[in-house]
């Protein structure tokens, strides 16, 4: 089968659950004649100082390769090396589809706009998808250990936890392919729809599967469903002891009391996000990032509410629409917007101790000069000036 000049349709396969991964990459194999599946192996890249690429199709191993680091970079190594390898597939006009199996802490999102970007003069971006097995998605978010210490870092750098890194490749794609030897617990079900309640979960070996292989991708709308300023979060939820508590507020945290509470919070449910703001950093859009007990709070900019209106013209639509939704006439689009997922959530505690860590009706009072002086708990974790 020849493809002429029309794009080569990709597909990228991500998951930290080896087994479902393969599973499903060699389903689509099966299914789709005349595809073929990319894998970069970057699991002995420190010690080999390479990385070994794999191309096969449905019969089996059609080609090996190795590429250098670069930057001491495994996962470099692999953007360096993908769309070459898919340039050439597409160039050859017999690929019906190009799998990309993602290693397994390699996140879906960057090598999704990596391809998009690189290759849109002969590359379609598809699909994305997540392999998932359902036993195995509360192991892996409630896991804090470093990547670096369970063998799965990209580079020696790379600071992420298996929990984070785990969240990131659930909560990006679309589609979500459960893998299971058994039928999964009615907990499982609850847990997997509410952190990602607005993905598809398509069953392994159904023709869905590759149906969902060439349904397209929005990597712009993907994007901005996952920027802390207009990320689409899950909903309130209670089913088969999993809850999703959502905690809305205006007023501002006072940093003190909030910093001192993070390590309650952070290890209050299997996984926690959201945005929030500072009473002394009244202009500062924080994002909340936390699982498997290990918080990330960082500045991802101001507020529009900060802004002059003609900067809101620099702004994505999907931002501006986001924030004109959920204006307030005194804060603008300040918020707490806070979301914890996790089986037996303690729903009232948590939103007390939210609360408590509020301004006091007498500090609000004091208005942005008296928030001014409140002590600057965050510094350590944010830079002064942010």
């Amino acid at each position: 089968m020849t493809r002429g000049c029309d794009r080569l349709p990709v597909v990228v396969v991500a998951g930290m659950h080896g087994d479902a991964r393969r599973t499903v990459v060699g389903q689509l194999l099966s299914m789709v004649p005349d595809s073929v599946a990319l894998h970069h192996d970057l699991s002995r890249a420190a010690e080999r100082g390479v990385v070994r690429r794999t191309v096969r199709d449905a019969d089996g191993l059609v080609s090996e390769g190795e590429t250098p680091l670069v930057n001491d970079c495994a996962c470099c190594a692999l953007r360096e090396d993908l769309v070459p390898e898919l340039e050439r597939l597409a160039a050859s006009g017999l690929t019906r589809l190009a799998v990309v199996e993602l290693w397994d802490s390699v996140e879906p999102q960057g090598m999704a706009e990596i391809i998009a970007e690189l290759g849109s003069g002969f590359l379609e971006l598809a699909g994305v998808m997540t392999a998932v097995d359902p036993a195995l998605v509360l192991p892996c978010l409630a896991n804090g250990d470093d990547l670096g210490d369970a063998g799965l870092a990209v580079a020696p750098q790379d600071r992420r936890t298996v929990g984070d890194t785990w969240a990131r490749q659930l909560e990006y794609p679309p589609v979500l392919v459960v893998v299971q030897d058994e039928e999964p617990t009615d907990e499982e079900r609850a847990l997997l729809r509410q952190l990602h309640p607005t993905a598809r979960q398509v069953a392994a070996g159904t023709t869905e599967l590759a149906r969902m292989a060439f349904a397209g991708f929005d990597v712009a709308g993907a994007a901005a469903a996952q920027h802390p300023a207009c990320s689409r979060l899950p909903q309130d939820a209670e089913e088969a002891g999993v809850g999703t508590l959502v905690w809305r507020r205006r007023r501002p945290f006072h940093p003190g009391r909030l910093y001192a509470a993070l390590e309650d919070l952070a290890c209050a449910a299997a996984r926690s996000r959201g945005r929030f703001w500072l009473a002394d950093r009244p202009d500062t859009l924080l994002a909340w990032d936390a699982a498997g007990g290990a918080l990330c709070v960082e500045s991802v900019g101001p507020w529009l509410a900060s802004l002059p209106d003609a900067a809101w013209e620099l702004e994505s639509p999907v931002r501006t629409a986001a924030a004109s939704l959920d204006w307030d006439p005194e804060h603008g689009d300040r918020c707490q917007h806070l979301v914890f997922t996790s089986p037996g959530l303690d729903r009232s505690g948590l939103e007390d101790l939210l609360d408590s860590c509020l301004l006091t009706d007498a500090e609000y009072a004091a208005g942005r000069a008296g928030w001014r002086t409140l002590p600057a708990a965050f510094d350590e974790l944010l830079s002064p000036l942010s």
